[in-house]
């Protein structure tokens, strides 16, 4: 009598490819992951915005950060996760115009815009335009403001670069600092969001309970780090140029919700671009896109989308 064949090797399930901010405004929603275990889980691929959101929309990833710009781009294969987010209803800290002049006097001047996001850049240039009503010649460059005001009378930057200009630099070498978040929510009275949790809908379909355990992930990542918000600025101010009270104020300064003051600010930031997408959240529930109320926008004019 012949033995029985051995069985197959068992094919070991593929984590989820997540995509992870490589900035410190991101530290909360990952810190988390650690203490619960769930960073096993995943797969975790650290980069610039810009770059994750390209990975997402190339299929390199499964689940991650994108810039509300680029989420609008590709609306049609993205779904935003519910309750998650990066953005803030006033200061951001970490989003900026740093001038040599006011702003208002900057139409015809040169403005260095940080090549990382291109959500702030966009912003940013939508309030020069629309709000100082100013057209100045951009140009892209990496972010490091020494380099950027040798040739710029003014300069964009975002994350760690921006934090770091706005508490140190920006001060020391006698320049103004103009928050962006602060300038939105006083032109429009709306919180901002600079970028959402998104899942690729040809994943969801295939791993939905993957797509929820990720999500549950993050949540409770989220909600342990800012109830332990102290111990995790004195951890990371271990290895960064800020001290931990700068850090407990900058995380708690941070607005990682969205809901519905978030998704009506960043539907008027849509139409105010003239984008043709909208952020459609998931519904956890059906594991399908959310029925989301129409939002009235501020009054203002459109801008075009580039």
């Amino acid at each position: 009598m012949r033995p029985n064949p051995p069985d197959p090797p068992t094919v070991p399930p593929i984590r989820p490819r997540v995509g992870h901010i490589q900035f410190l405004n991101c530290l909360p929603l990952y810190w988390g992951l650690a203490r619960t275990g769930s960073l096993l889980d995943v797969d975790l691929a650290k980069d610039t915005p810009e770059r994750l959101g390209e990975r997402l929309a190339a299929g390199e990833l499964d689940i991650g950060p994108v810039s509300l710009v680029d989420y609008l781009r590709h609306a049609d294969e993205l779904l935003a996760l519910p309750e998650i987010a990066v953005g803030c209803d006033g200061d951001v800290m970490s989003c900026v115009i740093v001038s040599q002049r006011p702003l208002a006097e900057l139409d015809g001047a040169r403005v260095a815009l940080g090549s990382t996001s291109r959500t702030s850049v966009r912003l940013a240039r939508l309030l020069l335009t629309e709000r100082y009503g100013v057209a100045p010649e951009y140009y892209t460059c990496p972010p490091d403001l020494g380099v950027m005001m040798q040739e710029a009378d003014a300069a964009v930057l975002i994350g760690d670069v921006a934090l770091r200009a706005s508490l140190h630099d920006a001060p020391r070498l006698g320049l103004a600092v103009h928050d962006l978040g602060r300038m939105w929510r006083e032109w429009t009275g709306l919180p901002f969001v600079f970028a959402v949790w998104a899942v690729r809908r040809e994943y969801l379909r295939r791993e939905p309970a993957t797509v929820r355990e990720v999500h549950r992930a993050f949540l409770a990542s989220r909600d342990l780090s800012l109830q332990e918000v102290t111990k995790v600025a004195e951890q990371a101010a271990r290895w960064e140029a800020f001290d931990a009270e700068a850090l407990e104020r900058y995380f708690t300064t941070l607005d990682y919700r969205l809901g519905p003051r978030q998704l009506a600010g960043a539907a008027e930031f849509a139409r105010r671009i003239g984008a043709q997408g909208a952020v459609t959240l998931l519904d956890p529930a059906t594991g399908g896109p959310a029925d989301q109320p129409a939002h009235q926008p501020a009054d203002g004019p459109p801008d075009r989308v580039e």
